[in-house]
């Protein structure tokens, strides 16, 4: 079937500047008459290999617009010469499933539609990335490209390709412009099992008929996936898979796997004494992992993951190129690279930094304190990745202890490295003058060189700087990436605004303190004292009103 294309005039949008995921704003934003076409011709012009010709992967999860923001994709890809789009079934497709089809097939890239942990629903948010050809996220040089051109964008080309079916499942031809609708979950699952020893979990669960495992996919992109891999591949009961449905609204929830977004998973795994829980969020990146009466820190979790996986995970039984983590993850990692003797990197926030050691050889896990733990089997953070790697740990653990447990684990853990016990303070949706007042105030203490060596509330300054970054692979240069307060006894204070909300900010605070022996406390009297600190330099309360965090991670 031949079609026309039309070269469409439109006007420029402010404010299309895409962050470290993407560009995220209100549904209604994206609602807007040629706005996301604005930001798709913007996308495309900005492929650095052209998009004529070009084969790129489609797909998100599910939320609100989705379906919609496809059509335009299609339209506006065949229009600009796009050969191929490979579109997840109803548009259907996790961020670590994307990244993993867009290496699979060779594509010149991708775009992927969501908004991660943030609510969905027409009064909520929608978001668009694009992903490079090694399926990482595109880094700043592109984003910035893309930027520009919808600051000078005039027209976009559109065919009239008609409405596509996202629910057949096959390839549907339209003169030189190929669709193909494949299974959102078949590719993932295959290479799921190229890691992981299948068999030897589903031995475990069967010399543990009482061991009871639940996966809260909180209504997103996870649920598919999750269902196939824990019910249909490893033998758990059904119940061991809950919303497991992706809704365009995350059923009215807010699917961001934390102890107070996640709240049902845990009021279900103390109720019913759940040896192991796990959420994840609405694109399927990040993860939680919960049992009856533990929560696995994410700064532990990829630290413990690292330490084990050598042993506990057969894609790691040649050895760890290196590990890495963002810089404000807590140390935990260091410690293990150290014991392992292999080389730990501390990078900014945002996955394409640790996308790039990954490319030149250097990196094989890596992890993020808000959730997200990973390794170079793809080029984004995988939540069921990080629960599956878990599962595994605890299989091999049961080789030598038919009874270990979340606890046992962490504690083992702690006896070898000690722990840094670490917490992150959220104050979500700031008028943004008053955060600005709490991040000046900050800049003014590390910009005053003779705080360095004075002491706080019994806690001696070491360090205080806005944290910057050398990439070792292509010397950028990335800059204010977090105010740092480092102490003489390694513990650590820093002040984040992040990019990842579609309005006002959200502060982000960080506490962390390491004690070689002293591990039973609980986190938060650990580290009270430098909680109270944190906020007595940053003046924090007084600024903007806020007696308590959104969230306590």
């Amino acid at each position: 079937m031949a079609y026309n294309i039309t070269e469409v005039p439109t006007t420029v949008f402010d404010g299309q500047k895409p962050g470290t995921s993407g560009l995220r704003k209100r549904v209604k934003v994206f609602q807007q008459k040629n706005y996301t076409e604005n930001f798709v011709q913007a996308i495309l012009s900005a492929i650095p290999e052209g998009a004529q010709n070009a084969t790129l992967v489609v797909g998100g999860d599910g939320r609100y617009f989705s379906d919609e923001a496809i059509q335009i994709i299609i339209r506006l890809a065949a229009g600009n010469g796009v050969s191929k789009l490979i579109i997840g079934q109803k548009g259907i497709l996790s961020t670590p499933a994307g990244s993993n089809l867009i290496r699979k097939r060779k594509a010149t890239g991708g775009i992927l539609l969501t908004a991660s942990h943030n609510p969905g629903g027409p009064d909520n948010d929608f978001g668009i990335k694009y992903n490079m050809s090694n399926g990482g996220p595109a880094p700043e040089g592109i984003t910035d490209k893309i930027y520009k051109i919808t600051t000078q964008i005039s027209s976009y080309k559109s065919a009239d390709i008609p409405r596509v079916d996202l629910s057949q499942l096959g390839t549907k031809t339209f003169g030189n412009f190929t669709v193909e609708i494949i299974d959102s979950v078949d590719d993932y699952v295959i290479l799921m099992k190229e890691i992981y020893d299948f068999e030897k979990i589903r031995k475990f669960f069967k010399s543990r008929p009482s061991f009871k495992v639940v996966l809260d996919s909180m209504h997103g992109v996870t649920g598919p996936y999750g269902k196939r891999i824990l019910v249909d591949e490893l033998g758990l009961p059904t119940n061991s898979s809950i919303n497991n449905v992706p809704l365009a609204d995350f059923g009215g929830g807010h699917p961001d796997p934390n102890l107070t977004y996640a709240h049902e998973l845990v009021e279900i795994v103390e109720r019913d004494s759940y040896d192991f829980g796990a959420a994840s969020d609405g694109d399927g990146d990040r993860n939680m992992i919960i049992g009856k009466g533990a929560f696995v820190n994410p700064s532990d979790s990829v630290a413990v993951i690292a330490a084990y996986a050598k042993d506990a995970i057969p894609y790691f039984k040649g050895g760890l190129k290196g590990l890495a983590r963002s810089m404000p993850t807590s140390g935990a990692i260091d410690r293990v690279a150290k014991n392992l003797g292999v080389e730990v990197y501390e990078v900014p926030t945002g996955w394409k930094f640790f996308g790039n050691l990954m490319d030149a050889g250097k990196l094989s896990v890596c992890g993020e304190e808000s959730f997200g733990t990973g390794s170079d089997h793809i080029r984004e953070k995988d939540g069921l990745w990080a629960i599956l790697s878990w599962l595994s740990i605890l299989a091999h653990a049961n080789d030598s202890n038919p009874n270990v447990g979340l606890n046992d684990i962490l504690n083992k853990h702690y006896e070898q490295y000690g722990r840094n016990y670490f917490s992150r303070y959220d104050y979500e949706e700031v008028e943004s003058d008053k955060a600005n007042k709490v991040m000046d105030t900050l800049t003014t203490f590390i910009n005053d060189k003779s705080n360095v060596g004075k002491t706080f509330d019994g806690y001696e300054v070491a360090k205080a700087d806005n944290f910057e970054y050398t990439d070792p692979i292509d010397n950028s240069v990335s800059k204010n990436q977090g105010i740092r307060i480092i102490f003489k006894d390694s513990s650590r204070i820093i002040f984040r605004l992040s990019g990842t909300g579609s309005q006002g900010a959200t502060i982000r605070l960080y506490v962390e303190k390491y004690a070689a022996k002293d591990y039973q406390k609980p986190t938060q009297e650990a580290i009270q004292d430098l909680i109270a600190l944190a906020l007595k330099i940053s003046k924090l309360v007084e600024f903007t009103g806020r007696k308590e965090p959104t969230v306590i991670t």
